[in-house]
């Protein structure tokens, strides 16, 4: 069988006596002394003995006054007892008695007289120890007073966990009078509140004797309904001086304002560590549609349900973007996010989409004041102005849409657009904490919106220019078959100044330049640009290609301190001959028929603009069929890899001599050309034509 628990008192029937302390009596050490009409001790109780040091034997037949008093006492005692049995009135009160080791001692007296079935009367004296009681009744006092007094709500549950007392500090927590409470489980008096939880713990404290301390319980009463309280529970199980659990103590002591306390630093840290967040993770790139994307990432789900990112379409493209009272916003979708809401999702603009949204919009509004439009509870008739269409205004009415807020994206005191939050599944609408929050993100956020708006353009510009500046040629020219790709760098990198020109020559020869400026930006689209128009003017006076390439050096060194690479070669079909001279720039390919493609071994020479190192000429044969293949260093070089293993795996691509040119561009430029390289890309291809 297994172990069984202290016993329980339920009250169900008579409690087996014990001659161990049980109780408040024993803890009293009650005497009792019953003497006859003339004063005879005629019965003696144990506790007697204990209380006055006299053994039955030596008190029982003896006259009490003399046994226990002291003489000056005899008369006084004599005049009570008589008034006792002669009125049958009781007398309460402390005496001094003596003790058997001659000591005197207070004791506290319940005198009271008793009748036989004879008639005969006696006196029944219940003695304590004076200091004992008072002892007791100063604790009982205390006790009542705390517990009557105390701000923490008591009570004291049964076995059955029905309430047998509360105290009215948790009257006023539950907002429940006491009467309401006694015999009822808490489950019946807080309907509201997790009964199940804490009706489990307390019975595995009535099972263990192990205690529980400061359990939060979070949850509404009839004294505040419609707020949540948090209390701090304590439960402890009670027990008697033989172990007999007699039920539940139970402490709630309300710590609501602590609670919502550091719910508010919670908030506070989640908003920190938002920001926080933002800072790390919005503007990593200076691509506008990303960095978009990196602040409706941020935003959802911690701040929104769905975000979208908008921008001025007059910003987008480099305008003023003040807007009057009755005009509409033309706005360009960048980002948006949604979390669990699909019907929110398809009513937001994609991505890339122009809307126009007229003047009772709230994004309209949000954007032309330059102020937030808070929405904490929306309404159905609210729909229309936050969608775009009527439509979407349905779906968001689907996707449950409760709350809204529109912040201005604001940066150097121009409106961009709007970060525009909802929410669906969160049940808080948004409050003023939240719109500090928002507003804090978006002033962040549209610096870099800015910045990342600002480099687009001037990016956008240069590779406008970069690429006027590239040639357009004919897919025949000479004894070519050509074809060529221009791939810009990734959008965290400004356009470099990589080129490659195809040249005709007098007599069938045609001239095949491919070069890289080093540097990024405007300032190397237009050096480029003027090393082209160099190579184009100095290739009509038919130079040695080392030659050409000292005039090229001696020009860029005049070009405020530039430096390029340059690769230039001449064909001659009628001997099927090609003449090169490399300025620090990458080898050249040659693919024959029959034969593996190889790096020609050239000269590797200096980098124009260095100045003082001669070029050298190299002459190789060039077949019909034989190609000829000119790159930059952007389709070769990664961060990840070494030179010679891209420049193996190039080679492995032109595998095929018979493949037409333009798909052996496509494909060494989508296999090499790698989302993270920082550089662009030039790629000439030449093929020597058979002859007519």
């Amino acid at each position: 069988m297994g172990a069984t628990g202290p016993p329980v008192a339920d009250g169900s029937e008579p409690e087996r006596g014990s001659d161990r302390p049980s109780g408040l009596l024993d803890v009293l050490g009650v005497a009792s002394v019953v003497l006859d009409a003339e004063g005879r001790i005629v019965l003696w109780s144990p506790q007697a003995a204990e209380l006055f040091g006299y053994s039955a034997d030596e008190a029982l037949g003896r006259f009490a006054a003399r046994l226990m008093l002291h003489e000056q006492h005899f008369g006084l005692a004599v005049k009570l007892f008589a008034d006792v049995l002669a009125t049958g009135r009781s007398w309460a009160g402390a005496f001094p008695v003596r003790h058997k080791d001659g000591s005197t001692r207070l004791v506290e007296f319940r005198n009271m007289r008793l009748l036989d079935d004879q008639g005969d009367t006696y006196a029944l004296g219940l003695a304590a120890d004076h200091s004992t009681v008072r002892r007791l009744e100063r604790d009982v006092a205390l006790s009542a007073r705390l517990v009557a007094q105390s701000p923490i709500g008591l009570a004291v549950l049964d076995t059955a966990l029905r309430y047998v007392s509360v105290n009215p500090a948790l009257e006023r927590i539950d907002g429940i009078p006491a009467e309401l409470h006694l015999g009822r489980t808490v489950r019946e008096v807080l309907p509201l509140m997790e009964a199940d939880a804490l009706e489990t713990a307390a019975r595995r404290v009535l099972e263990t004797g192990q205690a529980v301390v400061d359990r939060s319980w979070v949850g509404r009463t009839p004294a505040d309904p419609d707020e949540d309280h948090a209390w701090s529970v304590s439960l402890y199980r009670l027990e008697d001086a033989l172990g007999t659990v007699l039920g539940v103590a139970l402490s709630v002591a309300d710590v609501t304002d602590q609670y919502r306390a550091g719910a508010e630093a919670e908030r506070a840290r989640r908003r920190l560590a938002l920001i926080a967040d933002a800072s790390a993770h919005v503007g990593t790139t200076l691509d506008l549609e990303l960095t978009a994307s990196e602040l409706a990432d941020v935003a959802v789900p911690e701040l929104a349900d769905v975000a979208a990112v908008d921008l001025l379409e007059a910003v987008v493209e480099g305008r003023p973007s003040s807007l009057g009272p009755a005009e509409s916003a033309v706005i360009r979708a960048l980002a948006v996010r949604a979390e669990g809401s699909p019907e929110a999702l398809t009513a937001a603009d994609p991505p890339g989409q122009v809307a126009r949204y007229g003047p009772d919009r709230l994004v309209t509004e949000c954007v032309r004041t330059g102020r937030p439009v808070l929405v904490p509870h929306v309404k159905d008739d609210d729909l229309p102005r936050i969608a775009r269409s009527p439509e979407a205004a349905v779906l968001l009415g689907r996707a449950g849409v409760h709350s809204y807020l529109a912040v201005p994206l604001i940066a150097r005191g121009e409106v961009l657009g709007a970060l525009d939050l909802k929410r669906t599944g969160n049940p808080l609408p948004f409050g003023e904490d939240d719109l500090l929050l928002a507003r804090e993100l978006a002033a962040r956020a549209a610096v870099q919106i800015d910045n990342a708006r600002w480099y687009q353009n001037a990016r956008d510009t240069a590779l406008t220019l970069q690429r006027s500046l590239l040639p357009s040629h004919p897919p025949v020219t000479g004894g070519l078959e050509v074809a060529s790709r221009y791939q810009p760098a990734g959008a965290t990198i400004e356009v470099g100044g990589d080129w490659f020109d195809v040249i005709p020559l007098d007599n069938g020869k045609t001239a095949l330049v491919v070069g890289d400026v080093m540097g990024s930006g405007i300032n190397a689209a237009a050096t480029m640009g003027r090393l082209r128009t160099a190579t184009n003017t100095l290739a009509s006076l038919d130079l040695d290609p080392a030659r050409l390439l000292e005039h090229l050096d001696k020009i860029t060194e005049g070009l405020d301190h530039s430096i390029a690479t340059c690769l230039y070669a001449v064909h001659d079909p009628r001997l099927r001959q090609c003449r090169i001279a490399n300025a620090g720039h990458l080898p050249p390919v040659r693919v024959r028929a029959g034969n593996g493609p190889v790096l020609l071994d050239l000269p590797t020479g200096a980098p124009l603009g260095v100045g003082g190192v001669a070029f050298s000429t190299t002459v190789f044969d060039l077949d019909p069929g034989d190609q000829l293949v000119l790159y930059t260093d952007g389709l070769v070089e990664t961060r990840r890899h070494s030179l010679d293993e891209r420049l193996d795996t190039l080679l492995g691509l032109l595998d095929d001599p018979e493949q037409p040119l333009d798909e052996v561009c496509d494909l060494l430029v989508r296999t090499l050309h790698h989302p993270d390289n920082h550089d662009d890309v030039a790629l000439l291809i030449a093929r020597a034509r058979t002859e007519d």
